[in-house]
């Protein structure tokens, strides 16, 4: 037995059939009203019907739009914005002293003329590792820059600590990023005669960073020689990040050694700055705790 579903309609009055006894006069104007009622309830129900369904749908296909998130603009790097993504005194432990001076640095133990006998590729590995020494010595390893730039540097005892931001092309950036990684094999340990014909033995190996940026390549490089009549060592830490088309290059050390911590203070608090310069943000005056 099947049971009748209560209708979700609203009744309407039916419509009148002719006479069935005595008639009575005709009230048109009642019958007509009464129709007409019913149809806008019937209409309106259905609209109401309708707009749930489309309310629904059109909530339902909004939910995943309201979720996406949209990358920030990101804005080209200036002289400017350069110089608002160095790093201070206060991205740095220990004593640390800024210095206005760094771009006029040149250490002499990495002036020499690399010995191409040496070599087992030798016209290729040798230009690489005098393109190493050469750059190091003026602070210019990733060439110039194809638009703002700003550097600086500290001070520490006798060692040194070069910081340097630049806008570069990204594909010029990542030919640098892997001629760095080619290196500890490339020119893994060599020798360089310097003025007087003294001799330079340089050793470089492949150093880590903190996950900072883009992508980003470190290295150690130890020269051995004699400075002021002396045997003298230097060592230095070389990092170079990239974050989207601009670059962070840092050297770091002196004839003392290399501290390691204060380069990669350098590298992930600078990466940090220079995001937030290159989203339109300005930098915290130094960060909230170091690692």
């Amino acid at each position: 037995m099947t049971t009748a579903r209560p209708s979700s309609r609203p009744s309407c009055p039916p419509r009148p059939s002719g006479p069935a006894g005595p008639t009575r006069p005709a009230r048109p104007g009642r019958s007509v009203a009464a129709v007409l009622a019913c149809g806008i309830l019937l209409a309106t129900a259905a609209c109401s019907s309708e707009d749930d369904s489309a309310s629904s749908g059109a909530d339902v296909a909004a939910a995943p739009v309201a979720g996406r998130t949209t990358a920030p603009a990101v804005l080209p790097l200036t002289n400017a914005r350069a110089r608002m993504a160095l790093i201070t005194e206060g991205d740095l432990e220990d004593d640390w002293t800024q210095v206005k001076t760094a771009g006029n640095w040149h250490d002499r133990l990495l002036v020499g003329k690399v010995d191409v006998a040496q070599f087992l590729t030798a016209k290729t590995q040798a230009a690489a590792c005098q393109q190493l020494l050469d750059g190091l010595y003026e602070n210019d390893l990733l060439g110039k820059p194809s638009g703002g730039s700003a550097l600086t540097g500290f001070q520490q005892g006798d060692s040194r600590l070069f910081y340097q931001v630049a806008a570069y092309d990204k594909a010029d950036i990542d030919t640098s990023l892997a001629w760095l990684k080619s290196l500890p094999t490339e020119c893994d340990q060599f020798s360089a005669v310097g003025s007087r014909n003294s001799t330079r033995t340089v050793q470089v190996v492949e150093a880590s960073l903190p996950k900072a940026g883009d992508a980003r390549q470190g290295l150690t490089v130890t020269v051995k020689g004699v400075s002021g009549g002396s045997p003298a060592t230097l060592a230095l830490d070389l990092a170079v990040v990239r974050v989207g088309n601009d670059a962070i290059t840092v050297v770091n050390g002196g004839t003392h050694g290399v501290d390691h911590d204060s380069t990669e203070d350098a590298v992930s608090h600078g990466a940090t700055r220079l995001k937030d310069v290159r989203e339109g943000r300005t930098p915290a005056p130094e960060p909230s705790q170091f690692d």
